[in-house]
């Protein structure tokens, strides 16, 4: 396939679900309750709503939205953390353009920023590095998030930062690993999961062998898929054949990105830099042993969190905030008590309605309402 028009065939999508419906259907008269599928990456979701693909598939077969959008999992703790070096003088913080709008107890960065701080949307770390060059009288501190897609980027950039001598920049690390997530969610006592669809971007970087213990320990099969219409709709049937066979393998229809073992580049940047944290809190999950990383002890002056004196407190999210059982796919955004009346876009109260990957987000954006009364507004060129 050369063209983007090619992954969004409406006859091959037809036959994708026809065939979807029939081995879903089989399934679930089996196990008398829907076939669950996750998709772990937030990408995912966001097709899955963009496209209106959650709406064409059978009853049988219900997608569980999981936690794979980083800026969702931020709990406020850290985001307090952030604003209170951004609000530090002399100091310029950096960061995405999501990230800016993460609530934390008080503010978001966003809001320190109109309060005065100077906080600044990058499109990578490299730019935060040169803002750092240009302003050698400011501390410069870039708020790093998202998993193993985005680590190889910071990782390059503080190597880039050592070589150089550049001394005023440093990193306030958020960055989270996918593997002990899925554990995680796989040893929660209240979801129960048939299968995966796997992250595309992050096994850009990590390969697929890192998810064999899904299929070896867990019996879950995995298919790592990409983000087009026609992609998830395969990697959809290619978890049910395994299901309806019961096999539990680890399958790649991703394969025109995704190699078998890895970016072995960006992989060895990542382990220079970089070290697991003992523990990680999570927005919605709590505390996940070695599912964070932090700069190792060679790189320890580019780490902010040793420059700056931080609050480095834990805050529990609004009781009226139902991230954390959306997360975990235990409730759908809908089912949230304040979902699209005190929590919308525009007036975010959960990390889920913030990114344009946060399931909140994408079904107030895309739908908004249960499966069967869902109205999908979508541009022609974007329907299938």
């Amino acid at each position: 396939m050369k063209y983007v028009d090619e992954f969004r065939d409406p006859e091959k999508a037809k036959s994708l679900i026809r065939e979807i419906t029939r081995i879903s259907d089989e399934l679930s008269e089996d196990l008398k309750r829907p076939v669950y599928i996750m998709e772990v990456c937030g990408g995912h979701t966001h097709s899955i709503f963009r496209y209106g693909i959650e709406n064409m598939l059978p009853a049988s077969l219900e997608l569980i939205h999981g936690p794979g959008c980083p800026v969702c999992v931020l709990p406020m703790g850290r985001v307090d953390d952030c604003v209170a070096i951004a609000e530090q003088k002399d100091t310029i913080m950096t960061t995405f353009g999501d990230a800016m709008r993460v609530p934390g107890s008080k503010r978001s960065l966003l809001q320190a920023k109109a309060l005065g701080a100077d906080v600044r949307m990058v499109y990578s770390p490299l730019d935060a590095l040169s803002i750092a060059k240009k302003h050698p009288d400011k501390e410069v501190v870039f708020f790093g998030l998202g998993f193993e897609t985005t680590m190889p980027s910071t990782a390059l950039t503080v190597l880039k930062a050592e070589a150089e001598g550049i001394r005023n920049f440093s990193l306030f690390c958020n960055h989270i690993t996918i593997i002990p997530t899925i554990k995680a969610v796989l040893d929660s006592p209240d979801l129960q999961l048939d299968g995966f669809l796997g992250p595309g971007h992050v096994s850009m970087v990590i390969g697929n062998q890192p998810y064999g213990f899904i299929a070896e320990h867990y019996q879950r099969p995995v298919v790592v898929s990409g983000f087009e219409p026609l992609d998830i709709l395969q990697s959809l049937w290619m978890v049910l054949k395994q299901l309806h066979v019961g096999e539990a393998r680890i399958e790649n229809q991703y394969n025109r990105v995704v190699p078998e073992h890895g970016n072995r580049m960006a992989l060895e940047a990542i382990s220079k830099v970089f070290e697991l944290r003992p523990f990680f809190e999570w927005r919605g999950l709590g505390s996940i042993d070695n599912s964070g990383v932090q700069l190792n002890q060679q790189y320890a002056a580019f780490d902010a969190e040793k420059k700056f004196s931080l609050p480095s407190v834990t805050i529990a999210d609004p009781k009226s905030c139902q991230c954390g059982e959306v997360l975990k796919g235990a409730i759908k955004p809908w089912q949230c008590k304040v979902y699209g009346k005190a929590c919308t876009p525009e007036t975010p109260l959960g990390a889920l309605m913030v990114s344009s990957e946060g399931a909140c987000a994408a079904y107030y954006q895309y739908g908004g309402a249960p499966k069967d009364s869902i109205k999908i507004h979508q541009l022609e060129e974007t329907s299938l």
